[in-house]
């Protein structure tokens, strides 16, 4: 039985949820409704609530008030993506009525989490049930109603957590897409592990680490770590070495103990991985051609690799002279009157971004969202009077709002949702114009753009009434899936079909990095062929997971 929840206790509560929240952060990701590959709400969570604990656990403290207000701050400068921002106000409202105890029981608890709902729900403007929030409020309902009843803290959580799994369930139910895809709201599973943390850290029981499965494909990192100091001389053995070996009849018998000690004997940095089949060996060495000899000995090569590491350690050296003055020179922060800082993904965007006006760019978008910190940080060093934060993203907007009312400066967020959209709101920023009209015209520009992008599907699914293959291409406009076809071309053409209307004037493609030149041409071609009085612009935009990204205008 547990009557009381100290600092100690409560850090435990902390580390035990961040904890289950990581072994589930997966499970969370592939909850995403669209069946795009952006599925971030478990990894945005995750490094959410790891900043938390990182914060708890430099600045430990008995006092569980204390402990409350490090915890929300280390929640508050890590969030990303619109999830990780949503937990981290309802630990906010949670850590909040912490505010004046040493301890607190039952009640104090479950007036904790009833508060960090309300605090959820006013940080968001339009709240939709069946999501994070919906699961947040039916479990502190559950919290309160049950502390009534009982002075055991463990019977309480017990009663939150059960509430929560319930909500949880019926989140299909209050949100129709959910149910069309057949799958439980993301960020509210995501709460719910964290509860499940905190009721073992309550029980005194800990959450196991999970071990992550070796991944035999890729095998090893090609890259290496020459930074640091190290003369080409200095390299002991010279040459990155890997073999995969399959086990042959009639060969030497494998045994993995004498298999490694022999290995080693070749040089450092010696992995092995085996089954019943083969071998993966991965090993510095000064004599390649020994090591797949004696690989041989065992079965057949099925493949080998070797690379030069002093070839490469005087590559890395040559570019580092080359860079370092522009190194130097990017290391100085970037002062400006008004910073006008855009989220970008993809070298060529951010230079076209930075060609219209952008003061500094944060290499963000789709799985990989910057954190409220990270934008802070970009405007405290720009020594900025005033700041326009693009988020390009709608899973930014939260993260972007919330660094925004931190920083001292006046700042403004201009609700971009995608790339285009960014794109026409800097083709209507005047660096001479005041704030608030150059706000007016931005927000302005934003509601003429029609955005569209191409991806491809990584499941099985039927969304907003499209049938889609895992593996096939996606045309989403304005975020809405309206086309899956397995041909490249023909997504594109379904997709631009939906966008163009009469009135239609100008189309922009930016080509990604996976993007094939013949599909490009023919893309042009076809809209010359079928739209001759819309004019065709192609910026090479080098952005990962969309082939292409399209604003019709």
């Amino acid at each position: 039985m547990v009557r009381n929840i100290n600092g100690k206790l409560f850090a435990d509560m902390i580390i035990q949820g961040a904890q289950n929240l990581s072994n589930h952060a997966e499970l969370v990701d592939s909850l995403n409704v669209y069946p795009v590959p952006d599925g971030d709400t478990g990894t945005n969570m995750n490094l959410t609530m790891t900043s938390g604990k990182e914060a708890v656990e430099s600045n430990l403290s008995q006092h569980i008030g204390e402990l409350g207000k490090t915890f929300s701050k280390g929640l508050l400068m890590g969030a990303r993506g619109n999830s990780g921002v949503i937990l981290s106000q309802l630990f906010r409202g949670f850590s909040k009525n912490l505010k004046t105890y040493d301890e607190i029981n039952t009640q104090q608890l479950a007036e904790s989490f009833d508060a960090g709902v309300e605090t959820a729900y006013k940080a968001i403007m339009k709240p939709v049930e069946g999501t994070i929030l919906t699961v947040a409020r039916d479990a502190a309902k559950a919290a309160v109603e049950t502390a009534k009843s009982t002075d055991n803290c463990i019977e309480l959580m017990e009663a939150t957590l059960k509430a929560a799994e319930d909500s949880l369930e019926n989140t299909p139910n209050l949100l129709p897409v959910l149910k069309e895809v057949g799958v439980v709201d993301s960020g509210g599973k995501g709460l719910v592990v964290v509860y499940e943390g905190f009721l073992k850290a309550l029980k005194g029981e800990k959450v196991e680490t999970k071990v992550q499965k070796i991944d035999t494909e890729s095998f090893v990192n090609d890259e290496h770590d020459f930074h640091g100091v190290i003369n080409t001389e200095d390299i002991v053995y010279g040459y990155c070495t890997e073999m995969m070996v399959r086990f042959g009849k009639n060969k030497r018998q494998f045994d993995e103990e004498t298999f490694r000690k022999d290995m080693s004997e070749f040089g450092d940095s010696l992995l092995v991985i085996n089954d019943d089949e083969i071998v993966k060996v991965h090993v510095h060495t000064e004599t390649p051609g020994n090591v797949f000899n004696y690989g041989q000995q065992y079965g057949e090569l099925i493949k080998v690799k070797a690379e030069n590491m002093r070839e490469q350690h005087r590559e890395v050296v040559k570019k580092s002279e080359q860079s370092k003055d522009q190194n130097k020179a990017e290391e100085q922060p970037q002062t400006v009157e008004t910073a006008v800082i855009t989220i970008s993904m993809g070298e060529g965007i951010s230079d076209l971004f930075k060609s219209m006006g952008g003061t500094h760019i944060i290499s963000g978008g789709q799985t990989m969202n910057p954190s409220t910190e990270d934008i802070v940080k970009v405007i405290e060093k720009s020594q900025c009077k005033r700041a326009i934060i693009l988020p390009n993203n709608k899973n930014i907007m939260l993260a972007s709002e919330q660094a925004a009312k931190i920083v001292k400066c006046e700042t403004i967020v201009i609700p971009t949702k995608s790339i285009p959209q960014g794109i026409a709101a800097l083709f209507n920023y005047d660096e001479s114009d005041s704030l608030e009209n150059n706000k007016q015209r931005m927000l302005d520009s934003i509601e003429l753009v029609t955005s569209g992008a191409v991806t491809h599907a990584v499941r099985d699914t039927t969304i907003d009434g499209v049938d889609i293959k895992k593996d096939s291409y996606l045309g989403l406009k304005n975020e809405k899936i309206v086309t899956s076809e397995q041909d490249l071309f023909e997504t594109v053409k379904s997709l631009l079909e939906n966008m163009v209307e009469d009135e239609s004037e100008i189309m922009t493609m930016i080509v990604g990095e996976d993007a094939e030149a013949s599909v490009t041409s023919h893309i042009e071609e076809w809209m010359n062929s079928n739209y001759p009085d819309i004019e065709v612009e192609q910026h090479e935009g080098n952005q990962p997971v969309y082939q292409y990204l399209f604003s019709v205008e």
